[in-house]
């Protein structure tokens, strides 16, 4: 048996068309092959990539039922031998593994701040169609490294306090030259960046005002790839400070909680305790460290200080000295609620007891003074 003997187009296609019926990892196990390392097949019409040898191995066996479907063993050459079968067939086969160039990277940096853009004016898109649109200019490139460049890219942003798409989780293991090419794109683009964020910070109201199911675990935060210095940023790129200074969305994010934890005391059965809930902030101002006083089910205290961000749920945000040093004397009795995905779908996640403990925590400003003489 040889591949060679492989002459039958229409046996490969049909190969294909089980490949995307089954699903690729039963395709390979069935068959016996691993993952393609440098070889496969695209399809022109979709993008899609193919594991060009485990391909040619079931086309093999469409080819010639008797003999049935060749496995890895019976290869009597390798993933350069496939690729001229194939393409002697009429098919695309492309080359992976290979670093991604600086063509590719700034295509998909500028697909991804595209995306952001509409994320940012509340436009409806979808990430499949951008991922797709993309691979067809990205020949050697799949669905899932698309969407990983994508992740890496989340990462550069959080690493410098700004907002990423919420569907992006941020993953640090990256190409530098991706994080170069981001750094620039932020240098050159900051006015529409800027506009970017504006739409964010307009983004005051929740996106539906329902308290069940919110509540979820604090996200688990990957170790940094290496040291990073943040790059100092304008004062109008500062999503942090922004939010921060948005009172009409921290206002919001206090009465979206006060509608949550009044649920949550109905729910077990301490209608009484509703009635004492104090929303201090609106009541008395900024100052006191928390902003709203509830209560545990055994009617013990529970310091609430609301953190509301439109960003994901590792979106960075700014907490005041008042706030940490109330939090150090409340000890569990203080809570911090992020809250997150504001505008589209509230959640939210609780941190308890003195920030110092939760968070990292980078000082950025001090109060000066004159030094005295003496």
């Amino acid at each position: 048996m040889s591949i060679s003997k492989l002459k039958s187009r229409a046996a490969v296609v049909a190969a294909m068309k089980e490949f995307d019926t089954v699903g690729r990892t039963y395709f390979l196990e069935k068959y016996g092959f691993g993952k393609s390392r440098e070889y496969m097949l695209r399809d022109p019409a979709t993008g899609k990539l193919y594991d060009s040898k485990a391909l040619v191995g079931a086309a093999y066996g469409y080819a010639f039922p008797d003999n049935g479907p060749l496995r890895s063993e019976n290869f009597s050459g390798g993933e350069a031998t496939v690729e001229r079968v194939l393409v002697d067939l009429g098919f695309e086969v492309v080359r992976i593994g290979q670093d991604w160039t600086t063509e590719e990277v700034e295509a998909a940096v500028r697909d991804y701040f595209e995306m952001l853009r509409l994320e940012a004016a509340g436009t409806p898109y979808s990430k499949s169609e951008h991922n797709e649109q993309l691979r067809t200019m990205l020949k050697t490139r799949s669905k899932s490294s698309i969407e990983l460049k994508h992740q890496n890219i989340s990462a550069v942003l959080d690493q410098l306090g700004l907002p990423f798409i919420r569907g992006y989780k941020p993953r640090s293991n990256l190409q530098e030259l991706l994080r170069q090419t981001v750094l620039k794109y932020v240098d050159q683009n900051q006015q529409s960046l800027t506009s970017v964020m504006d739409g964010f910070d307009a983004q005051t109201a929740p996106g539906e005002q329902k308290f069940r199911g919110v509540l979820v675990e604090p996200p688990k935060v990957e170790p940094s790839m290496a040291p990073y210095k943040r790059r100092r940023l304008p004062k109008r790129l500062d999503f942090a400070t922004r939010e921060e200074l948005n009172r009409l969305l921290g206002r919001s994010g206090e009465s979206w909680t006060v509608g949550f934890e009044t649920t949550r005391l109905t729910d077990e059965g301490r209608q009484d305790l509703v009635e004492k809930i104090d929303w201090i902030s609106n009541r008395l101002g900024d100052g006191t460290g928390y902003d709203i006083l509830s209560y545990e089910k055994s009617e013990v205290a529970r310091f609430i200080e609301v953190k509301t961000t439109t960003g994901g749920a590792l979106t960075p945000f700014i907490v005041t000295r008042n706030e940490l040093e109330f939090s150090e004397e409340s000890e569990d009795s203080f809570c911090l609620y992020r809250v997150f995905q504001f505008a589209s779908e509230p959640r939210l996640f609780i941190l308890r007891g003195s920030i110092s403990s939760n968070l990292d925590l980078e000082p950025l400003d001090y109060r000066a003074r004159l030094k005295s003489l003496g």
